[in-house]
């Protein structure tokens, strides 16, 4: 029995990464919190997921749904029902149209649409122009156009005439092409896994779900994974994100930090960030910071990063203490 709860948890984790973070931290929202900290911390712990697994996973729980099998009264209408009253018609036809094109994903080349596009022109670069340009039309336009464009030159040309002139092709030559390029691709990428989970998975999800959500996760997962929360909390909010803040909470901020921080931070900092910062501060302080930055010269990268952390650190403990708020979605930072 305790086996079958797991594999269920772990189902649940690998089909919400599925659904993306934006409808994940919709779904999570509205379970129980122990169901929520053991399904955020198997997302945090799977590293990769053979692309073969989460289709199955997708296909198991459309069957599910269409078979009527988890609920006497369930079934497709019944799912739809119950996610347009927890998450708004909009989002729940989103997910419901996103989990039947996955389940019924029957494009050929499916195993070479996930993998890695180097080694696709390392195969195809051996075939004939005609096959190389059949498969170049199933894949994505941009893995193809990646693809043609590590072919030699005179190869690429006489791809792209092909790719022009071909009109249809006979599915029965398009399976043969695919079980031959599929059977080269496991030979050379043994057990090529998708990357998916981990610790950004889980704090893609949280940066995607409202506040009281991240906060009630990470508070449950804290009583028995410390140190993993103290992962997802150097993760959830990084030196850059500075530019989604107010006026007023950068400048709260600003009166935390030392100079001796900043201008180290300041150094390895984007040209929109450097704005934001300068703006905020008064001309004079500015022009000083700007000095000081100049007259600091090369740094290690490893100085930048740690004085980087330190302020992302300060934001923190004031957005903790409720002195600032940080942004969800479309939410501005509030001061208080």
């Amino acid at each position: 029995m305790l086996k079958e709860q797991n594999d269920g948890i772990k189902k649940a984790a690998i089909l919400l990464m599925s659904l993306g973070p934006e409808a994940s931290a919709s779904v999570l929202r509205h379970l129980p919190e122990n169901t929520i900290q053991r399904i955020t911390y198997e997302i945090a712990n799977l590293k990769q997921i053979e692309p073969s697994v989460s289709d199955k996973v997708t296909k198991e729980f459309m069957e599910l749904v269409s078979k009527r099998r988890f609920n006497m009264d369930g079934g497709l209408d019944y799912a739809k029902n119950l996610l347009n009253k927890a998450l708004g018609a909009q989002r729940a036809q989103g997910i419901i149209e996103t989990l039947s094109q996955m389940a019924h994903n029957e494009k050929p080349f499916s195993i070479a649409r996930k993998a890695d596009s180097h080694h696709l022109s390392t195969l195809l670069v051996h075939e004939q122009p005609q096959t190389i340009a059949l498969v170049l039309c199933y894949l994505q336009p941009d893995k193809s156009a990646q693809v043609l464009s590590e072919l030699p030159d005179e190869l690429q040309t006489e791809v792209a005439h092909r790719i022009a002139s071909i009109h249809s092709t006979s599915p029965a030559v398009v399976k043969k092409i695919e079980e031959v390029l599929e059977s080269k691709l496991s030979n050379v990428v043994d057990n090529e896994m998708e990357s998916v989970g981990g610790v950004k998975s889980l704090v893609d999800i949280l940066n995607a779900a409202d506040r009281g959500t991240e906060k009630r996760i990470l508070d449950e997962l804290g009583v028995d994974h410390p140190e993993l929360v103290e992962q997802i909390r150097a993760n959830l909010f990084v030196f850059e994100d500075i530019v989604t803040l107010d006026r007023s909470a950068i400048q709260r901020v600003l009166r935390e930090v030392n100079n001796e921080d900043l201008t180290l931070a300041m150094k390895g900092a984007s040209t929109e960030v450097a704005s934001i910062i300068f703006n905020n501060v008064s001309k004079r302080a500015a022009e000083t910071l700007k000095d000081d930055i100049e007259f600091l010269g090369p740094v290690r990268l490893s100085m930048v990063e740690d004085a980087q952390k330190k302020i992302v650190g300060h934001i923190r403990r004031l957005e903790e203490s409720g002195e600032i708020i940080l942004g969800r979605a479309d939410e501005d930072a509030i001061i208080l």
